[in-house]
């Protein structure tokens, strides 16, 4: 394995990544979604959602899983912006954030399937 030194260093590669490089701040919510993602279950919860809203009794009986659990996982896309919700009456519904994030879902699919 070559070691770099400051003699190998390529000045205007590192330029360019430098200047691509995102602030911190993005790069932190971009892992923080990533990071939701990376869960089966909430990834299941998403997919289930491309076909329109569910509520949670909807993905509970979907999924096998108690509502507290579905709950808890939706509060953590919620949180990161990957899912919206609206209240009619005592029951809360929720669906995809937008249309990014049902091109992420079938991109990942796309890519895991190759």
């Amino acid at each position: 394995m070559a070691v770099c030194t400051t003699l190998t260093l390529h000045p205007e590669a590192l330029e360019k990544a430098r200047a691509a490089l995102p602030d911190e701040n993005e790069v932190a919510r971009a892992s923080a979604l990533l990071k939701a993602l990376a869960d089966p279950t909430r990834m299941r919860i998403l997919l289930a959602m491309r076909q329109g809203e569910l509520c949670v009794c909807d993905l509970s009986h979907l999924l096998g899983m108690s509502q507290s659990a579905i709950s808890h996982q939706l509060r953590v896309l919620r949180d990161v912006r990957l899912v919206r919700w609206r209240r009619e009456g005592r029951q809360v519904f929720y669906r995809l954030a937008d249309r990014h994030v049902e091109e992420i879902l079938d991109d990942a699919l796309e890519h895991a399937r190759e």
